[in-house]
């Protein structure tokens, strides 16, 4: 490595990490008049340019398969994954994590299935309900607002419904259910379930300069013209207009700098493509580098005063990691068989789901929580190999006109059905740095350590009998699961993609890292903009509140700024 390099003219906020929070901090503090320099790990993406939304797979090499760095596909979105070259990370024995990792602008705000639900008044308050894991130091009354002015912005699509702790919000008109949303609907009506349009942000409408979304179906691949959220089309280009905003690429962060009082002066990072370390000096520091790559930045940011870490004077960064309950089931469903061609136009992904109907009854369970129940399934793609009850082959059989006449018959007949539940926070659920181990630019790794306790194993086992009455009251079949077993088939700890914790908020700072908007106790000009500062993880995917909770921040930033308290 060679010598280290000063950057330009101090900054006065340094934003590192591009996804939802760091692009919603970054489109609020422009927009207020301060200079920013975002530093984003992974390479530059636009996806008017980039996207891959109307390439055939069959022009691609290996049909556009999945690849070590696009796990997914090599259409899709997304530039990371579980598994990145030069960028290890370990289990403590034991535990199995996968840490997904985006290495592109805007993260995993690209490929997201942009389910944008709000946190009920109950999810901020859990501990006060049932005496377990712990109550937020803010309220839903609190964030009510930044949910709000958050819809507002990136568009987000649903309806009233005035259901126990699922607060409506400022909405676009959800599309029209498909067929076989149909189909589910009235299978969930016989048995008391709520199956309701879904919350996504996708445009029905035309917002703000996007327009809206006319389906072409590959929202995974990101959309060219913006119709569905993502932090570059959204936030950050928009903030670049402002002429505040200096977006730097390839700027893998090693720590955050602090001075003789233990402030924060900026941030040291590798800069890829040459391996010169860069020095970049701010007033204000915002990490919204995803929650455990904020937890490993504050880990490995140590000084005279900071030495066990930055703003780790309590000793919890890093401290209490989540991630969604998941859980899967296939189904088929003869009922749906020899369908005339139609179109299932609407949006890309699901136009209604489940939310948790379960309140009253909660204490009749094994599970002190809720979850919801995603689908997806219809004429959108061919039916995969599979078997039917042990023995007839789905597509396995035949041959030329044979099969293709199969395939017909099949097209839409498959709906698949997915669990996403809420962890209760525990003990040994947390990620540390890795003594023994560097990444290939010299910086520390981390080791993880995760267990489901027995409620998320329970609740994964009740998704799974959940799913097989929906599947048997639409007259289906169950084709393929999660294993049951003794994990009641739950997947592995960060295979949800939901993770957040390792730098929570609260009102004492002998127990948590950040006070109630998400500054740190030890070090009063840094701020964190990403799930670390959760303190629980709802059964709701926790973008939105991510985006509305970087907004709370970003104001009580330039409050305070303005104040001359920071």
């Amino acid at each position: 490595m060679t010598d280290v390099r000063l950057s330009s003219d101090p900054y006065d906020v340094i934003i590192v990490g591009s996804g939802a929070g760091g692009g919603m901090a970054a489109y609020n503090l422009t927009k207020a008049g301060a200079k920013c320099l975002m530093l984003e790990a992974g390479g530059w993406y636009d996806a008017a340019r980039d996207s891959k939304w109307l390439e055939w797979v069959y022009d691609a090499p290996h049909r556009a398969g999945a690849s070590a760095t696009q796990p997914f596909g090599g259409f899709e979105a997304v530039v990371g994954g579980w598994e990145i070259a030069g960028e290890p990370y370990s289990n403590a024995p034991g535990s199995d994590w996968m840490w997904f990792r985006s290495r592109m602008l805007g993260g995993r705000t690209n490929a997201w299935g942009r389910i944008s639900l709000r946190n009920g008044p109950y999810d901020f308050k859990p501990y006060s309900r049932d005496g377990k894991g712990f109550d937020w130091p803010i309220s839903y009354e609190d964030l009510a607002p930044y949910y709000d002015k958050t819809e507002e912005l990136i568009g987000v699509f649903g309806s009233a419904e005035g259901m126990e702790n699922l607060p409506d919000g400022k909405f676009l008109p959800p599309p029209a259910p498909r067929c076989y949303e149909l189909v589910v609907q009235r299978a969930c009506k016989s048995l008391h379930i709520p199956c309701i349009p879904s919350r996504l942000a996708v445009l029905t409408r035309p917002l703000n300069g996007r327009p809206a979304c006319h389906y072409v179906a590959q929202c995974e691949r990101s959309c060219r013209l913006g119709s569905n959220f993502s932090s570059p089309a959204t936030l950050l280009f928009p903030a670049r207009e402002t002429g505040n905003l200096e977006i730097r690429s390839h700027a893998m962060v090693r720590e955050v700098l602090t001075g003789p009082d233990g402030r924060a002066t900026g941030v040291s990072y590798i800069d890829k493509k040459s391996g010169q370390e860069v020095q970049a000096r701010a007033k204000v520091v915002v990490l919204a580098a995803s929650a455990c790559e904020t937890a490993r930045l504050l880990l490995n940011s140590r000084s005279p005063h900071h030495p066990n870490g930055l703003a780790n004077s309590s000793g919890m960064v890093g401290k209490y990691l989540m991630d969604s309950v998941m859980s899967d089931v296939n189904g088929f469903f003869p009922s749906l068989m020899d369908m005339p061609p139609h179109n299932e136009d609407g949006v890309g992904g699901m136009h209604l789901y489940m939310p948790w109907w379960n309140y009253r009854r909660q204490r009749e369970l094994p599970f002190s929580r809720g979850y919801h129940i995603e689908f997806d399934g219809g004429r959108r793609g061919m039916p995969g190999l599979g078997v039917l009850n042990g023995s007839e082959r789905f597509l396995g059989e035949g041959y030329g006109l044979a099969l293709k006449q199969k395939s017909r018959r099949l097209y839409g007949s498959f709906i698949n059905f997915h669990g996403r539940g809420e962890m209760i926070p525990n003990r040994e659920s947390y990620c540390e740095i890795d003594e023994k181990a560097v990444d290939q630019w010299g910086i520390p790794t981390l080791k993880f350590h995760f267990q489901w306790g027995e409620e998320e194993i329970q609740m994964a086992r009740h998704m799974q009998e959940t799913f097989l009455e929906i599947i048997q009251a639409a007259g289906g079949q169950v084709i393929a699961s999660s294993e049951p077993a003794k994990t009641g088939g739950i997947s592995r700890g960060g295979q949800a993609i939901h993770e957040v914790g390792g730098a929570r908020m609260g009102s004492d700072p002998e127990t948590s890292v950040l006070n109630p908007h998400c500054q740190a106790w030890d070090c009063k000009n840094l701020f964190v903009a990403d799930g670390a500062p959760f303190v629980s993880l709802a059964d709701k995917n926790p973008t939105l509140t991510i985006l509305a909770l970087a907004w709370r921040t970003s104001e009580y930033i330039t409050a305070q700024v303005r104040a001359q308290n920071v």
